[in-house]
């Protein structure tokens, strides 16, 4: 049930304007009000339980309370923890997270373009395509946006995103002193930011460690799928190329090379190691545990719903110092999936 408390009276119990209870009430211009003055309202509020009326709140400050969150699947298992970790940090300031699913290169299908035409106060984009854009809101203005897992020179954004780099070279660091010399890489698509960086840091990373890395050793995919991971596996073994451990762009890929040198014959890590990147759910259930580069995806979502408050704050208040990107660092999960490399 709603209180009938309204905001005069808490404002009247306060000793303070109507518009500074106002102010102070919104989690959203909070910070543009005295902290002492703040702290009196809210105490005001607490003391005559006063319970904002969502809508009433809404049309006083021209917004809908809710932000859209873009992701490309539903089915891979590193997006519903962002999304909780970004509606944790939103639904405690008062805004409800909307997610939307699939393409995000502006067309008028994309998850970004419906999710905008449905009036959120702002985007967490998590399928940020290197050339996308973003559309524009009813009044030909960008919506406060925050890219997450993901970032875009083409998009001027804040960015949260894992340091990907710095975890690639935990694998290939971890691999070399197995003894490996020769290692695969199963890259992610070239046309996400995670693929292109995760590519560009396993050449860089083999490069620092003295090793060559043959064209044939790195095989590029379409999608960040246990399928992409069959086919590229599959095309590596039918190459005759010599290797004794592949880096898998993510977990999933991995899974697919797990299935396709099980079907022929090829042990692992006894004759191949193979490790992933994310750390999904369950990742350590399989057979053999994998070895992963373990992202903090509830504390990324969580912080790219917190920089979302700070963008919206900004705008309410006019400031013009905005939230820079952020990059988290990952930490290897050693398991089972990798070993020395066997002696021929």
């Amino acid at each position: 049930m709603l209180s009938s408390v309204t905001l005069r009276e808490v404002a009247d119990e306060a000793g303070v304007h109507y518009s500074t209870a106002s102010r102070a009430l919104n989690p959203a211009t909070r910070s543009i009000v005295n902290a002492k003055t703040a702290k009196k309202v809210l105490a005001a509020a607490e003391r005559l339980g006063y319970r904002p009326h969502p809508l009433a709140r809404g049309l006083r400050t021209n917004r809908t309370l809710t932000i859209g969150m873009a992701v490309p699947d539903l089915l891979n298992p590193v997006f519903p923890q962002l999304y909780a970790g970004a509606e944790a940090s939103l639904r405690d300031q008062g805004y409800w997270l909307l997610v939307g699913a699939g393409d995000d290169c502006g067309t008028p299908k994309s998850a970004s373009r419906i999710l905008i035409d449905q009036h959120v106060d702002g985007l967490i984009v998590a399928n940020a395509h290197i050339h996308s854009t973003l559309p524009q809101n009813p009044t030909n203005q960008t919506a406060p946006t925050v890219l997450v897992n993901r970032t875009t020179d083409t998009i001027d954004a804040p960015s949260v995103a894992c340091d990907d780099h710095a975890g690639i070279g935990l694998v290939v660091r971890h691999l070399v002193e197995l003894g490996h010399t020769d290692i695969a890489h199963i890259a992610g698509p070239q046309f996400i930011s995670n693929g292109v960086i995760r590519r560009q840091a396993f050449v860089a990373w083999m490069h620092s460690s003295g090793l060559e890395t043959p064209p044939e050793l790195i095989v590029e995919t379409d999608g960040f799928h246990i399928d992409e991971g069959r086919r590229a596996c599959e095309r590596l073994l039918d190459s005759g190329a010599r290797f004794t451990a592949i880096v898998g762009a993510n977990d999933l890929m991995a899974l697919g090379c797990y299935d396709v040198l099980a079907e022929r014959g090829i042990r692992v890590p006894h004759d191949v190691s193979v490790t992933g990147f994310d750390d999904m759910a369950y990742i350590d259930r399989v057979h053999p545990a994998m070895t992963t580069v373990s992202v903090p995806f509830y504390e990324m979502g969580a912080l790219a719903g917190e920089v979302m408050l700070t963008l919206l704050t900004s705008e309410d208040s006019g400031a013009g110092t905005l939230p820079t990107s952020t990059r988290l660092r990952p930490h290897l999960e050693v398991r089972d999936s990798t070993a020395p490399p066997a002696v021929s």
